[in-house]
């Protein structure tokens, strides 16, 4: 029997060479991204600058602002809106995003709002987490990435690097303001002039507060003197800012002769995990010269100095014997446009990896960044920090990753 002639022309094309068909990528995902307006007073900063809300516009996809959410930062909802943002009057509506970005940690209220199956992206704050936050995240099947658990294939956090150099650099400035008479300071510059001695800086910590700390010290002419536990982050430092300057291992005799003839103490040293958290007793405190200004960056961790007490934006100094205290947990916020820059520039990218992956599923398999970030992933826990401490079954990220 003779093949019919439409049988006969299918076995020709399948032998015969066939134009390459290339394949096909992904979709890129229209993404719906909600800013809410954040609620802390102690938090001016926004998660998106209006450039960026017009570069992911530009891609198609949609952004949310709550009304007034960036006026802190000096950004308006007219500044939003022409880059073709939606400018929200509730927060119920800016919550049933597919993704909602925040700066500091969501509210109990903030919780309940979520619909469900979403993204969360916002600081996570383990200091002040509690067991029922995740218990609701979980109910909800909400993905939760903490950017400041954010990490690079180098080791590096960059939320939290940005953030630290903004301390350091806005902690040496908020010195100088309250060292002049303008704020009940003794009257002097944190540097010199020629014939008057130079102000003394103290720093206590060698990483990435203290180093933005040391150079816009140094740059103004002032004296810096830097203490750490490790020689090896000392040595860094100092190639880092390519200039030799006096440093030191954490030694309390040599370190209370410094504090002594300090003008300006920076506390950048991590005071988590230590036996005494006070490197800086109150003893210490008092042999210091009147009028001289602490700076204890480690406020939010419970302060390296034992005379620190926490104070706010409003509040932000006091005076214990004789010395000017500054503990406001959240500095970047008192440079909140310059620090909303800094953070938009971490997240809008990553908003458009996501974007282009087409899902989380697939964002998380190929991208280390943001894995490391996932705290909840659909509803289940993946930081084993938080399930050892709330005694919560702990999925490893990775492995879901493989099994996507």
């Amino acid at each position: 029997m003779q093949p019919t002639r439409s049988v006969y022309f299918k076995l020709q094309t399948s032998i015969s060479p066939q134009e390459e068909r290339l394949a096909v990528g992904r979709k890129p995902h229209k993404l719906i991204i909600g800013l809410p307006k954040e609620q802390d007073p102690n938090e001016n900063r926004i998660a998106l600058t209006p450039l960026a809300v017009d570069t992911l516009v530009a891609m198609g996809h949609e952004v949310r602002i709550e009304s007034g959410a960036g006026i802190h930062a000096n950004f308006t909802d007219t500044d939003f809106s022409e880059m073709g943002a939606f400018i929200c009057e509730t927060r119920e509506e800016i919550f049933q995003s597919d993704i909602v970005l925040k700066v500091s940690p969501c509210s109990p209220e903030e919780v309940q709002l979520l619909r469900g199956n979403q993204l969360l992206i916002s600081a996570l704050n383990i200091g002040i987490l509690s067991k029922s936050y995740l218990l609701t995240l979980m109910k909800k099947k909400v993905t939760a990435i903490a950017y400041e658990l954010i990490r690079d294939e180098e080791g590096h956090f960059p939320v939290v690097s940005s953030m630290s150099e903004i301390i350091g650099s806005t902690a040496i400035l908020k010195a100088a303001e309250y060292l002049s008479n303008a704020s009940t300071g003794k009257g002097k510059i944190v540097g010199g002039i020629s014939g008057v001695n130079p102000s003394e800086v103290v720093i206590l910590g060698a990483g990435t507060t203290a180093e933005f700390a040391a150079r816009i010290a140094l740059g103004l002419g002032a004296v810096v003197k830097i203490f750490d536990h490790s020689v090896s982050k000392l040595n860094q430092l100092q190639r880092n800012i390519n200039q030799r300057v006096f440093t030191s291992i954490i030694q309390p005799q040599i370190l209370r002769n410094a504090l002594a003839t300090a003008d300006i103490f920076i506390g950048a040293i991590d005071a988590m995990g230590e036996n005494s958290r006070f490197y800086i007793t109150e003893d210490m405190v008092k042999l210091m010269k009147k009028g001289s200004v602490i700076i204890d960056t480690s406020i939010d961790q419970g302060g390296c100095v034992e005379t620190s007490e926490l104070t706010s934006h409003e509040h932000p100094i006091f005076i214990k014997h004789g010395i000017v205290h500054y503990c406001v947990p959240n500095i970047p916020s008192t440079v909140a446009r310059t620090a909303s820059y800094a953070l938009s520039n971490i997240f809008a990218p990553l908003l458009i990896r996501l974007g282009d992956a087409s899902s989380m599923s697939n964002l998380i398999q190929h991208d280390y960044e943001i894995r490391h970030g996932i705290y909840v992933y659909k509803g289940m826990l993946t930081n084993y920090q938080i399930g050892k401490y709330f005694d919560l079954p702990v999925k490893d990220i990775d492995i879901l990753s493989a099994l996507l």
